[in-house]
């Protein structure tokens, strides 16, 4: 399953709405993935490789090797 291992981010789920005529005229489900990135990290002084949404590495949250 998709989520970092920071912040806990995982899919969503949500509608996907088809515009036409400016009626919504069907409604479809859809799934919403986070960003992950594979990054490799010191983790109790050891390197190792996490899978972290790009908020948190934008976010100074992790620092790469």
């Amino acid at each position: 399953m998709a989520k970092c291992e920071i912040c806990d981010k995982s899919v969503n789920y949500g509608n996907k709405l088809s515009i036409t005529r400016s009626h919504i005229s069907k409604r479809t489900s859809r799934t919403f993935k986070p960003n992950l990135r594979t990054v490799k990290t010191m983790v109790n002084g050891q390197p190792k490789k996490i899978k972290v949404c790009a908020k948190c590495l934008r976010a100074g949250k992790v620092s790469k090797i």
